[in-house]
């Protein structure tokens, strides 16, 4: 037995160094260096996130099929398919027609007030804009979709400035050409349009890009967070005064511009907490 093992290291050793001797790097070697320039990936494996600790996850959607998106409502006019195994989104009609060419698709749980939102991004055709509404909500505490608030169709006005309150994180802004110009993603509250928060957007334009990018919003107590593959593009935290009281829970929703065409899959929720 003593025997097999010494052959045995000497044969792995050997291998070790031929790989070196040419230029590679043994596996291991690769993983324990990537580890080490990705501490933020490892903390969230871990269920911690800077100072917020990951809890129960109380959603999981893959995206990966219509069947995965029953229940969900759309407002607005899109093709919502599955050419990939993940949901794409294109707008139906001429972008020429404005916000009316917009739309918002809806997940139709609710979700509590502190939760940290994870999903997959790929951009496949810009120029467009893309957006997260989370802590939706009708300004009376009415779910959103309760058919005493007004009619809503995909265009902006009528989600920041009608009968719902909201957070919405906008990224991936390719659609003005000073967006394009100034690469930046913003954090806006409703009921108004407030624009709260701005972080550099460091997705590249489409011809660029190597998705998919992993996003996730955290959102926890008075606190508002949010990463592009675990890059921290801002931290906000909401005194819950200069725009209004604090947001609590309510529904999440996926908006777009046209005419971009965004692909989404691996959804998921977590609960979230603060780390004292």
């Amino acid at each position: 037995m003593m025997e097999w093992t010494r052959r045995a290291f000497i044969k792995y050793s050997k291998m070790v160094l031929f790989s070196v001797s040419f230029g590679g790097v043994p596996l291991f070697l690769r993983q324990a260096v990537h580890a080490a320039k990705n501490p933020i990936r490892q903390r969230i494996r871990r269920g911690v996130m800077d100072n917020f600790e990951f809890g129960e996850l109380i959603y999981d959607n893959p995206l990966s099929s219509a069947s995965d998106i029953e229940g969900f409502r759309l407002e607005g006019d899109a093709a919502i398919t599955f050419p990939n195994g993940r949901m794409r989104m294109e707008n139906r009609r001429d972008p020429g027609e404005g916000q009316a060419a917009n739309f918002v698709f809806w997940c139709p749980e609710d979700f509590p007030a502190d939760i940290a939102v994870t999903w997959d991004f790929w951009p496949v055709r810009e120029p467009g804009l893309c957006i997260l509404f989370f802590s939706a909500l009708g300004r009376g505490g009415e779910d959103i979709f309760d058919p005493s608030l007004a009619l809503r169709a995909g265009e902006y006005r009528q989600y920041h400035s009608s009968d719902i309150n909201a957070l919405h994180v906008s990224y991936f802004r390719r659609k003005a050409l000073k967006e394009r110009a100034f690469q930046v993603c913003n954090l806006r509250k409703s009921y108004g349009f407030h624009m709260v928060c701005q972080g550099a957007d460091p997705l590249p334009s489409v011809v660029d890009a190597r998705p998919p990018y992993p996003i996730t919003l955290i959102k926890c107590g008075a606190e508002v967070v949010f990463y592009i593959r675990d890059l921290k593009i801002f931290h906000w935290v909401d005194d819950g005064q200069t725009y209004g009281p604090l947001l609590g829970g309510g529904k999440i929703g996926f908006r777009q511009m046209a005419p971009l065409i965004g692909e989404y899959a691996n959804l998921k929720v977590h609960e979230v907490s603060a780390q004292v």
